[in-house]
């Protein structure tokens, strides 16, 4: 399967507590790490729920 690098690049503060357990689960816990993870629905699902605090390359 193909694989997409996802980097976070803004700050988890005030943001609501399902979209702080989103981060958690794609890997993400600090602001500036990048994860690279395998392009499957639910990867897709969890990044389309926190696009606007993440930056995603293919």
């Amino acid at each position: 399967m193909a694989t997409i690098k996802i980097k976070q690049v803004r700050s988890r503060i005030n943001c609501p507590k399902d979209q702080k357990r989103t981060l958690d689960a794609l890997g993400l816990r600090k602001l500036g790490r990048v994860v690279e993870l395998e392009s499957n629905p639910a990867v897709l699902g969890m990044v389309n729920k926190v696009k606007h605090l993440i930056s995603v390359e293919q």
